[in-house]
């Protein structure tokens, strides 16, 4: 099975290379043409498919006028023959008779978890044309310059497109003028006139070309008054490399001429002296050609895969098969794909007693389960794809002997004679090299419970993640699930019935609602026009249903919404022989085709919106001062919430008040003709649609809007005094109660407050008072002690001492800093309702047994699940927790045994070959640095994330880089600084996942703190940057050197801000005045060091947000004018995005330079030569405590 599924990938790159150009072209000509295909996606359907050359797009079609999807042939990550997705899988009921070999799935995307499109060709020489053209394709587009989208283009397209550009639209006026200077008549442009329209839009932010006037620049430049003026001559290129940029092969004239027709957009003018005018050399400047790092560092090195597996840095992963957090997300053996693709090589498998077979998941959680033999085979078929450098399986094992022994054996069946069960050499010294298990897979071998419970407070039931760690039962934060869009879907879902009433064509019950539709459509059509389908929706006047109504021939008719139920479900018709399973898909589909009767044939046009509908929503409120407003908000403790009001005395000008992080926010929504404008760029068509869209996308940090604060919500929350704290059951806390080794702390007033109650504090903004415990806390101001006041009021002043206790806390605690509340479970009584309560069937209560009026309703989602619960905690009360929770010790099977060669948890002879595991902040202290160094060079060390990080965060890795530690396993499926770091440093030696570390980290006298000075002059300009929201980017840069200093190794952190007010609303073409002095970072170990690019917007609120980021090696960092391209967080590649910096590098880094003059100073050779590949003689042997201790196992996570 192996080599068929491997071959598959191999023969389609075979066939690429020894294809002929005639062959290549006939295919894509076949591919432009389109084939109907069948597309698996809720249903299967039978749609053309097509390349669209132009734009470098696949695109699938139900009719020839509509196109249904595209996607970016840039984003295809991999093209996989066979029924091998999940699309697949919906269709096994024997209706499909698409043959294996002639289905193959597109996946696509630059997210972590990526989108597919599965597909059925009708022959399988119809699959593998597309397989070999998608591949051929995707490498030409890789390679190639980046398209133009525009064939033609009116002014109101342009003024739709120019936003999604990231560019400010300017005034009509100004647009007009620049239509007549490129020649458009009728407000129309074709390719060409679109094209100038370009250069001119990106030429405007000319102030980058003054860089190019000094008498320092290697040529001068000369009419730079437009883009095509012509500038820069063959000979003054060739000086510009080879001076400023520091090109040595740009002595060669003719390769200096070939760049330049590259670039040079008339072929009339590649000639033998070729010149390129101002647009063309900005665009050589801010092109990948011209990139800061240098590619010699990504091309693999042989001659370096033949050192010991200890002298590697091994791209590693942990937790390989989530694609989120470690509570609820899913498992998945893509997630394996990914990774492996992604140049990974050490992948975890956390294996637990399955059904009849082992399975994969993150034990005790909500996380999905796979099974063990799928995650095997996806390894299997994927391990070597990106590299034939060998695969490290580390095996999480918590399966009883049988399972093992299964496990085993899938092994040794799926892998085949790639499994790794005997040493390279028998008598080896030393650990074989990457070349000499080239193509191998290595196995690595070596309780706390989590759920999900509703917590039951306030009168409502909240879902929570629980875990029982000891004796006790600590919860996060209430979540809301996400949803599948909706939109999306087709089946007939119940929950999507009334998806339609979020919708701003449907206008519910309306007083005399045939009468007021019909005026509200002639009011519309009069000011609009009156296109024939303008329409609405309505609740009926006589019958429960809902009521079309729409204008047609200068009048408005109305048609009645009829439903039925077939096998239980729900169904909606206007035509009896035409159903849908919602309203809203009904409107759907009749806005993309006709309604057809008997007398007429319409489709739906234009949507008649509902009149101010905000006037009709609890969180809207039409007298309510800020004042107000704030103190609404002050009641309800729960970031989210929020009400919008309108502001005093403006009829036009709302404003959103919200709780984020603990603090009440405004921010001004201004009503410009029909649109409300949020900020300066954001456009909503009413509030309705702004509060729909901030429940899904985060306002402010990633904080949505979630709990609308409705006068009913204010007037509950004012009453009931057990609602103090959605988190907390006890309003107030007796001093009796309060621990006495809790530290205490100063507050300082953010709001005033006026005592409600004899025993509550009063106090005036700004002024300090001690703090004791907080929910409703304690404390003594004004010669008062130990009243009660809200701590909504106050914010803490710092307190090291409290905080370092936080931190401790933190690490002990099962959730880390997600927690929200503990319970002490050895103090409570347990009670089982068997009749529920409050309309759950399971729940349980713990009740505390010295406060009665302390109790926890908690809530499971099945009998078995409350059972289990009840069984702990009771077990928990009568202290027999230790028979239950003691681990015992491990077990591995012989079969499982047998198949371990060079990652033995402890070496059995001669302390060679082992590996040890330790969590991030249990490694050797600094004081036995040199002892951890030592033992890295002979055996392998691998370091993962603590059990605390359940939200899949990362620990910063170049600290465990730096004491030789092999394999740092990382979360990839989380876009964060560290794996950022991650892919930065195993971008080098090809991707191959290996990088060699610098031989100096193999001599005794190694110090990773030498330091070198390096100065950088840096950001000029940007282009085409991501534009995540609705608003225009407001961009700035942070520069970051990222390594490590004697002081712990902390991060260096020298910041430098880019921003000024001509880049304010521009994501299109910003440019950043270049800084009067240049930024000076000390480089210590610059093996090991990054310079890191970080672009973020500026929020309405002042705060960043991240757009973009580029992460070097500043080993590799070319000096002169160059480009930066930016990448997501992921670090996928952003199509166009690019920084333009001017970087000069003193006292530059020169790897072998370096290690020449410490070899002529060193009196032994090192253990082992790079360049000639041979085995020197090795240092005396020396006694390394680390090889003695007790081996150290990997605990559960």
């Amino acid at each position: 099975m192996f080599f068929r599924t491997t071959n598959r990938y191999l023969v389609t790159k075979m066939n690429i290379l020894t294809m002929t150009e005639f062959k290549k072209s006939q295919i894509k000509r076949d591919m432009e043409m389109g084939v109907v295909m069948t597309v698996f996606r809720q249903k299967a359907e039978r749609l053309t498919v097509q390349v669209i050359m132009e734009t470098q797009q696949v695109a699938w079609t139900r009719t020839a006028d509509k196109t249904d999807g595209v996607l970016d042939l840039f984003e295809i990550r991999e093209v996989r023959p066979g029924r091998n997705s999940k699309d697949f899988e919906r269709f096994k009921d024997g209706k499909d008779k698409h043959e294996e070999n002639s289905c193959f799935t597109i996946f696509y995307g630059s997210q972590f978890v990526l989108n597919t499109l599965s597909l059925g060709a009708d022959s399988v020489d119809e699959a593998q044309k597309w397989l070999v053209g998608l591949e051929l394709l995707r490498q030409e587009t890789l390679a190639a310059p980046t398209p133009v989208l525009i064939e033609s283009i009116s002014m109101k397209e342009l003024k739709t497109l120019l936003p999604l550009l990231n560019y400010k639209v300017p005034g009509s006026r100004a647009l007009k003028d620049k239509f007549v200077e490129v020649g458009a008549k009728k407000d129309r442009l074709d390719f060409e006139q679109f094209h100038k329209l370009y250069n001119l839009i990106m030429f405007e932010q000319n102030e980058i070309l003054d860089e190019f006037k000094k008498e320092s620049c290697a040529f001068i430049l000369g009419n730079t008054d437009k883009p095509d003026a012509s500038a820069v001559l063959l000979h003054d290129f060739q000086r510009f490399l080879i001076y400023q940029q520091k090109e040595l092969w740009a002595n060669d004239l003719n390769q200096v001429r070939e760049l330049m027709t590259m670039f040079i957009d008339d072929t009339m003018r590649k000639t033998n002296d070729p010149e390129f005018t101002v647009s063309e050399f900005l665009s050589f400047l801010f092109s990948k050609e011209n990139s800061v790092w240098d590619e010699k560092y990504s091309e693999i090195n042989n001659l370096d895969m033949n050192n010991p597996l200890s002298h590697y840095w091994i791209n590693s992963s942990h937790n390989t098969y989530l694609t989120g957090d470690q509570l609820r997300s899913e498992s998945s053996t893509e997630a394996y794909v990914r990774c492996l693709r992604l140049g990974c090589r050490c992948v975890e498998l956390d294996c637990w007693e399955g059904p009849g077979e082992p399975i994969i998941y993150h034990g005790w959680t909500r996380t999905t389960k796979i099974k063990f033999e799928d995650v095997v085979k996806a390894i299997n078929e994927h391990a070597f794809v990106t590299s034939e450098f060998p695969v490290i399986l580390s095996i999480e094992e918590h399966c009883p002997i049988e399972q093992q022994r299964q496990m085993a054996r899938i092994f040794s069946e799926v892998f085949g004679d790639k499994l790794l069960t005997e040493p390279v050499e028998q008598n080896a010294e030393q650990l074989p090299s990457p070349t000499q298990l080239k193509g191998k897979i290595i196995i690595k071998v070596p309780a706390e419970v989590f759920v999900c419970l509703c917590v039951f407070s306030c009168q409502r039931w909240n879902k929570h993640y629980c875990v029982i760690s000891e004796d006790k039962l600590y919860y996060a934060e209430e979540y809301e699930e996400e949803e599948e869009d909706p939109r999306k879907l087709t089946g007939c879902f119940p929950q999507y019935l009334d998806l339609h009433c979020s919708e701003p064509w449907f206008h519910g019950g309306m007083k005399d609602g045939r009468l007021t539709a019909e005026q509200l459509i002639h009011d519309y059509c009069a000011e609009t026009g009156g296109r024939d389908g303008t329409f609405l929706v309505r609740r009926s006047d006589t019958v429960h249903t809902d009521t079309l109504s729409f204008w047609r021939g200068g009048r408005v008719q109305h048609c009645r919404i009829r439903s039925g139920t077939e096998e239980g479900f729900t169904y909606y018709y206007l035509t009896p022989n035409v159903h849908f399973p919602s309203v809203f898909a009904l409107i759907q589909h009749y806005r993309e085709n006709p309604l057809r009767c008997q007398n007429f044939e319409l489709r739906l046009t234009d949507p008649v919106p509902q009149p101010d509908p905000h006037l009709q929503q609890g969180w809207f409120y039409s007298n309510l001062s800020r004042g107000q407003a704030e103190d609404y908000l002050l009641r309800i403790p729960r970031d989210g919430a929020f009400l919008i009001r309108q502001r005093e005395g403006e009829l036009d000008s709302f404003a959103i008040t919200f709780r984020g992080d603990g603090k009440v926010k405004h921010c001004r929504i201004q009503k410009e003709g029909n649109m409300y404008l949020l900020g300066t760029t954001t456009e909503f068509e009413s509030l309705v649609e702004l509060v729909n869209y901030f429940r899904k996308n985060p306002l402010y940090r990633k904080i949505k809007l979630r709990y609308p604060v409705t006068p009913e919500l204010v007037d509950r929350f004012s009453t009931e005094k057990d609602c103090a704290s959605l988190y907390e059951v006890k309003t107030y806390v007796e001093p009796n109660e309060i621990q006495p080794t809790l530290p205490q702390s100063t507050v300082k007033a953010v709001y005033s407050y006026q005592a409600k109650r004899s025993d509550e504090l009063s106090f005036n903004k700004g002024e300090p008072h001690r703090l004791v415990f907080c929910l409703m806390w304690k404390g003594d101001y004004g010669g008062k002690v130990q009243l009660l006041f809200p701590s909504n009021y106050v914010e803490e002043v710092s307190n090291n001492a409290k905080a370092e206790t936080r931190g401790q806390e933190n690490e002990d605690n099962p959730l880390g800093g997600l927690c929200k509340g503990v319970v002490d479970i050895s103090k409570c009584n347990i009670q089982n309702l068997k009749n529920g309560k409050n309309g759950k069937p399971h729940v349980l209560i713990l009740q505390d047994m010295e406060q009665d009026s302390l109790q926890f309703d908690l809530a499971a989602d099945s009998l078995e699940e409350l059972f289990e619960w009840y069984q702990v905690a009771w077990d928990i009360t009568q202290r027999e927790m230790s028979k239950q929770y003691n681990r015992q010790q491990e077990v591995i099977a012989m079969e499982m045994s047998e198949l371990v060669v060079y990652c033995h948890p402890r070496s059995k002879e001669k302390d060679r070959f082992e590996i040890r595991s330790f969590v991030e902040n249990k490694i050797p202290g600094k004081s036995r640095t040199k002892d951890f160094l030592q033992y890295n060079r002979k055996s392998l060390s691998r370091v993962y994330p603590k059990g605390q990080r359940v939200e899949s965060s990362n620990y910063e890795p170049y600290p465990l880089w730096a004491v030789g530690c092999h394999m740092v396993a990382l979360n990839f499926q989380t876009a964060d600084k560290c794996m950022q770091l991650n892919s930065a440093l195993f971008s080098q030696n090809g991707r191959t996942g290996y990088v060699l570390q610098p031989e100096l980290m193999r001599d005794d006298n190694y110090d990773p703190n030498q330091e070198k000075k390096v100065k950088y002059n840096i950001v000029i300009a940007a282009r085409h940057l991501p534009k995540p929201g609705r608003s225009i980017t407001s961009p700035f840069v942070e520069i970051e050197l990222c390594g490590h200093t004697e002081n712990k190794f902390k991060t260096i952190f020298q910041c430098y801000v880019c921003l000024v007010d001509d880049s304010c609303d521009n994501g299109l073409n910003p440019v950043w005045k270049v800084p009067a002095e240049p930024v000076v970072f000390a480089v210590s170990e610059p093996e090991l060091t990054f310079l890191r690019f970080v672009v973020n917007e500026e929020d309405m609120f002042s705060d960043p947000n991240f757009l973009a980021q580029a992460t070097f090696p500043v080993k590799g960092i070319r000096t002169g004018y160059r480009s930066v391209p930016l990448k997501n967080g992921y670090s996928e590649n952003l199509e166009l995005a690019s920084l333009l910096i001017y970087i000069t590098e003193e006292e530059l880094y020169s790897s072998s330079s370096q290690l020449r003059r410490k070899q002529a100073e060193l009196s032994e050779p090192f253990l082992y030569d790079t360049h000639t590949n041979l085995q020197g003689s090795a240092p005396p042997r020396q006694h390394n405590p680390l090889m003695r201790e007790s081996s150290t196992s990997e605990k559960h996570r």
